[in-house]
């Protein structure tokens, strides 16, 4: 398998496919998930001619069931370690949910001060914050993300079943088209992980506030959401976030879930490849 080794000895898997002369394109997956999320995409721009690269996060999928260091800084400084391991420039960097949180503080931290960032693209993403404090009276409450917790604890498995069974990809909605091979593989994805990381990661996607981040990224910033997303409502992520980028696009997908890069990549793909030759 390839790894690289971060400054604090967790290994972190990745795939690199594709020509080592073409454009980038760097996917950081959603949580509790892995980089085999991103399969549609992958194959997609490969065939277009792209060099794709993803990665496991830390405790996620193949890289090190570590106990510690789930946080975006984390998260950010083990995307930089991919990068910087296989010199990617003049990069695409593409996020989903989680992954579009750790997307966006990656590049505002690391890739645009280093210059290897062209664009990057968010999709049903985490920012600017999810949990309800005074400062964002819009968010959901601390008690969402508490069962969630508590859910996990208490049996990840069924957890992991019912999630995407549900409300990822709004197979809870009448007439919807229940897809069982994409539960069962986000089940799949999520039990190859490690419960803390998992855990932890929690409090790291709805309790950072990447206001920061947001309003010093300059490169084109494409921003996807689902209006039917319920797990990460638009009213409190895309339509805040859009207006804090200095070069955002903003396309809401109606009646889109959560899980819209799984469930609609014969739209999104074709969307983000319009976006990247922009």
């Amino acid at each position: 398998m390839s790894t690289v080794t971060t400054k604090d000895g967790v290994e972190i898997f990745y795939k690199d496919w594709g020509p080592k002369t073409a454009q980038p394109i760097m996917f950081h997956h959603g949580w509790p998930l892995c980089s085999d999320d991103w399969d549609a995409q992958m194959l997609f721009f490969l065939e277009k001619g792209y060099r794709v690269v993803a990665h496991d996060r830390r405790g996620h999928g193949r890289s090190t069931q570590v106990g510690d260091g789930h946080d975006m800084d984390h998260y950010a400084a083990d995307a930089a370690a991919v990068v910087e391991h296989l010199d990617l420039r003049n990069t695409v960097h593409v996020g989903h949910s989680t992954g579009g949180g750790e997307a966006t503080h990656y590049v505002a931290r690391h890739g645009q001060p280093q210059g290897r960032v062209a664009k990057l693209v968010i999709i049903g993403a985490v920012p600017p914050i999810m949990v309800k404090s005074g400062a964002n009276p819009g968010g959901l409450p601390i008690e969402v993300f508490d069962d969630l917790r508590q859910q996990l604890a208490a049996n990840r498995s069924q957890f992991y079943r019912d999630l995407p069974a549900g409300p990822f990809y709004s197979f809870n909605r009448p007439g919807a088209k229940v897809s069982e091979p994409i539960i069962n593989n986000w089940w799949r994805q999520g039990m190859i992980g490690g419960a803390k990381a998992h855990y932890d990661g929690i409090k790291a996607f709805s309790e950072t506030d990447f206001t920061e981040d947001l309003k010093i990224i300059t490169v084109p910033t494409f921003v996807m959401h689902g209006d039917d997303d319920q797990i990460v409502p638009i009213a409190d992520s895309a339509l805040l976030s859009s207006k804090l980028l200095q070069n955002a696009t903003l396309k809401v997908y109606e009646k889109f879930p959560h899980g819209m890069c799984t469930t609609h990549d014969d739209i999104i793909n074709p969307d983000i490849l319009a976006f990247i030759k922009g």
